[in-house]
C-alpha cells in the first residue's frame, strides 16, 4: 500500500493511469446493477394497457431521474471523507431492488427498479469528484468518458453469453445475478477511486479549488450563469433523452433497420464510438489556456451534434448502411454529450474563478435529462403506438442537431459576453494597480 501511495504522489503516469481505471472501472460496473434488465423482451405482457417494457424503463428512469435531482444538493455538498461509503450503500440498495423485481410477481414488480433507480443516479457524481479540478482532469476523466459510451454494449453482450451458460435464470432474475456477478469487481474498483490523492497547490491553482457549496454559494452562481445553465440543459437534456432511447431499444431499432443484425454489434459500435471520443477528450487536455480550452469544448459539441444529424440524412437517403448509421448518429451524439458532462463544466469554474464543483451543474442537467427521456417514452407509448422504434429515432436525431446547435449559439453568445466583462473589469483592476 505504501508502494501505491508512493507511485501516485510521485509518477504522473501511474497517477493517470490509475485513476482512469479506477473511474472506468467503477462506472462500468455500475451498469452492470442498472442496464441488464432491457435485455429482455417481455413478450407478451403490458399493464394499464402499456408495453411492459416502457413501464420498466420509465419507472427506473423516474427513480434515476429523481436521484439526480436530489444529487444536486448531495454531490455539491458532499464532502471528501463520505464520498466512499455513500457509493457502496448505493450500490447495494440498488441489488437488494433487483433481487426483489425478481422475488415479486410480474407485471406488479415494475416498482423495484424504480427503486434500483433511485440510488444510482448519484454514482457518477461520486466518481467524478475524484477527478475534477485537477491539471489533467479531462485526461483522467477519459476513462470515465469511455465507461460511459460502450459500457451498456459491453454489458448487453455479457448478459447474453451469461444467460447462455445458465438458461434456465429467467429474464426477471437475470439483472439481480448480474449485479451479484459485479459486486467484488465494484469494490475493488472503489477502493482504488478512495486512494488517490487530493488535488495538489498547483492544481488548485490552475483550476480552483473545489469545495462543498452552501445555499449562498448556489444562488450566487445560478444568478450570474443562470442563463447559461439553462441553455446547456435543456441541450443535454435532448442528448440523454436521445442517449437512453437509442440504448434501452438498440434491440428492437436494430430488428427493424437489420433482420440479420448479429448481437456482438452492440458492443463493437460503442466500442468504436469509444475510441475516437477517447481521443477527442483525451485531446482537449492538451490545451492548458482555459479561455481555448472552454471554446474547443464547444466546438467539439457542435461538431457531435452535426455528425449525429447528417449521418441520419445519409442514412434516409441509402447512403450509408445501417451500421454506419448505428455507429455515426452513436459517436456524434456522445462526441455533443460526453464533453458537457466531463470538461465543459470543469474549464467554466477554472476559467470563470467560480466557487463551485462541477456536480452542482451536471446534475442540473442530468435531472432535466432523464425528465426528457420519461416523457418522450410516455408520448411514444400514447400517440406515436404505430410508429416504429426507429422512425422515432430518425424523426429525435433532427430535432436533436438542429435545435442544439440554435441553442449553442445563443450560450456561446452569452459566454462570449461574459468573457468581454472579465476581461473589461481585469484590465481596469491592472491600471488601477
Amino acid at each position: 500500500m505504501k508502494r501505491i501511495n508512493h507511485l501516485l504522489a510521485n509518477s504522473k503516469l501511474f497517477f493517470i493511469i490509475w485513476c482512469m481505471l479506477a473511474a472506468f472501472g467503477t462506472y462500468f460496473c455500475m451498469y452492470a446493477f442498472r442496464k441488464p434488465f432491457t435485455n429482455g423482451t417481455y413478450t407478451g405482457i403490458t399493464l394499464w394497457d402499456l408495453d411492459y417494457k416502457a413501464v420498466l424503463i420509465i419507472a427506473q428512469l423516474m427513480g434515476y431521474m429523481l436521484s439526480k435531482v436530489v444529487g444536486i444538493k448531495v454531490i455539491s455538498e458532499l464532502k471528501a471523507s463520505g464520498r466512499k461509503k455513500l457509493i457502496i450503500c448505493l450500490i447495494l440498495f440498488a441489488e437488494a431492488a433487483l433481487l426483489l423485481f425478481g422475488a415479486v410477481p410480474q407485471p406488479y414488480n415494475f416498482f423495484f427498479l424504480f427503486l434500483n433507480g433511485l440510488p444510482l443516479g448519484m454514482v457518477w457524481g461520486i466518481v467524478f469528484s475524484y477527478l475534477e479540478g485537477r491539471r489533467f482532469t479531462e485526461t483522467l476523466a477519459m476513462g470515465l468518458s469511455i465507461s460511459l459510451i460502450f459500457s451498456s454494449g459491453m454489458i448487453k453482450t455479457i448478459y447474453f453469453t451469461v444467460n447462455e451458460w445458465v438458461p434456465m435464470v429467467s429474464e426477471f432474475w437475470m439483472p439481480a445475478l448480474m449485479g451479484v456477478l459485479f459486486l467484488p469487481l465494484f469494490l475493488t474498483f472503489v477502493w482504488m477511486l478512495s486512494v488517490i490523492p487530493e488535488p495538489t497547490e498547483t492544481d488548485k491553482l490552475l483550476r480552483v479549488e473545489r469545495l462543498p457549496m452552501n445555499a449562498e454559494d448556489k444562488r450566487a452562481v445560478m444568478a450570474e450563469f443562470g442563463f447559461a445553465i439553462f441553455g446547456i440543459g435543456l441541450i443535454y437534456m435532448m442528448l440523454t433523452t436521445m442517449r437512453d432511447f437509442r440504448d434501452n431499444f438498440s434491440v428492437e431499432i436494430w430488428n427493424e433497420i437489420d433482420s440479420n443484425w448479429d448481437k456482438g454489434v452492440l458492443s463493437l459500435t460503442e466500442t468504436i464510438s469509444g475510441i475516437i471520443v477517447l481521443i477527442a477528450i483525451g485531446s482537449l487536455s492538451m490545451i492548458r489556456n482555459n479561455i481555448r480550452g472552454f471554446w474547443a469544448t464547444q466546438y467539439l459539441i457542435a461538431l457531435g451534434l452535426l455528425l449525429s444529424g447528417g449521418s441520419t440524412l445519409f442514412f434516409q437517403m441509402h447512403l450509408i448502411s445501417p451500421f454506419w448509421w448505428m455507429l455515426l448518429v452513436g459517436m456524434g451524439m456522445f462526441l455533443a454529450y460526453t464533453p458537457i458532462q466531463v470538461v465543459l463544466f470543469d474549464r467554466m469554474i477554472a476559467l470563470f474563478k467560480i466557487k463551485a464543483n462541477a456536480g452542482f451543474f451536471v446534475y442540473i442537467c442530468d435531472s432535466a435529462g432523464y425528465l426528457g427521456s420519461v416523457l418522450l417514452l410516455l408520448y411514444k407509448e400514447f400517440f406515436m403506438k404505430d410508429l416504429s422504434w426507429c422512425k422515432v429515432l430518425i424523426r429525435f436525431s433532427y430535432i436533436l442537431t438542429i435545435v442544439c446547435l440554435i441553442l449553442m449559439v445563443i450560450v456561446s453568445v452569452f459566454f462570449n459576453r461574459k468573457l468581454g466583462i472579465k476581461g473589461l473589469v481585469t484590465g481596469i483592476l491592472d491600471r488601477r494597480a
